[in-house]
């Protein structure tokens, strides 16, 4: 969701003049999904390109998205990968990630992901189940925000020690800063990131990045 609330439109184009180096592949799949019914989904370009960066700098090799939508997020990261990393992505819609698909292939990076169909829930027990716990180094949670605790919970099983988990939303177009919003959604997510502050497992950091990016590195 690309939501400049905290950065005028003159401002936010000088950003991204300046410091977006999008590949064409992304643009083309970013474009594609701005016409999607559903495109407020979609992250903002500078965040995937900041994810991008911090697989890059922490040398990760196994990655974890909870949350694919069209796939932007999913081939920002994969294409920072390695030729021999890995990124297990967890999604319920066959129809969304039929998009996202058919720009991985195009982008060569289709064999380095690992596409579940399911709720990503039983897919996140199914790996703990199976051996995989401490061993991602990073993960992106962008997915149903009233499952955000329970994501978190096993994502931070799996997540090795050092290893950094992202999550978007967390600031929720501002919503969560004014008191007279109380839907179920934003309860939820004002909630979580108390949860998270509260959190001595790991180090915090929530970046005013698009619609609010959480940074939560593993002890």
């Amino acid at each position: 969701m690309s939501n400049k609330t905290f950065i005028d439109d003159r401002l936010y184009d000088y950003l991204l003049s300046v410091s977006l180096r999008e590949p064409e592949i992304l643009q083309q799949l970013r474009q594609e999904t701005a016409a999607h019914p559903m495109s407020q989904m979609q992250i903002a370009p500078e965040q995937g390109q900041f994810m991008a960066f911090l697989v890059q700098l922490m040398g990760a090799r196994k990655a974890l998205e909870v949350g694919v939508f069209t796939g932007y997020s999913a081939l920002s990261v994969a294409l920072a990968l390695p030729a021999d990393g890995l990124l297990m992505a967890c999604d319920v819609s066959e129809e969304y990630t039929a998009i996202a698909r058919r720009y991985w292939e195009q982008a060569g990076v289709s064999a380095k992901i690992d596409l579940r169909i399911a709720p990503a829930l039983e897919t996140l027990e199914q790996l703990l189940a199976t051996g995989h716990a401490n061993t991602f180094d990073f993960a992106f949670i962008d997915a149903d925000k009233s499952n955000y605790p329970n994501y978190y919970k096993l994502v931070l099983q799996l997540i090795r020690p050092g290893g950094l988990i992202a999550i978007d939303n967390v600031l929720w177009s501002g919503q969560v800063a004014d008191p007279q919003v109380t839907d179920n959604r934003t309860e939820k997510i004002r909630s979580f990131n108390q949860m998270l502050y509260q959190d001595d497992r790991i180090t915090l950091s929530l970046l005013p990045i698009a619609d609010g990016l959480t940074l939560a590195l593993k002890k």
